[in-house]
């Protein structure tokens, strides 16, 4: 029997050329992953603090139309109250 790798030289150089494809393929596939990865992660922080600045917003202006209207915030165990004089 004879070695198909060693009786044609184009073979060879074939195989090496496929590997080194696969071996990019695959690198470039772990980039995409990583990529993607961080992508979500700062979608989510990014999420976050929409939804952080949003929520001071609020109390923000529900501060302001209290004061607005003559009252006074007063601070409770988990809420704000306004408290109308």
């Amino acid at each position: 029997m004879t070695d198909l790798n060693k009786s044609n030289p184009k073979n060879t150089h074939t195989n090496n050329a496929d590997e080194q494809q696969i071996d990019t393929v695959q690198a470039n596939s772990q980039q995409v992953s990583v990529k993607a990865w961080s992508q979500k992660l700062l979608v989510v922080l990014l999420c976050l603090a929409s939804f952080y600045g949003g929520w001071k917003s609020y109390e923000s202006n529900m501060i302001n139309d209290c004061t607005a209207n003559g009252g006074q915030m007063i601070e409770g165990q988990r809420t704000m109250l306004c408290q109308l004089s």
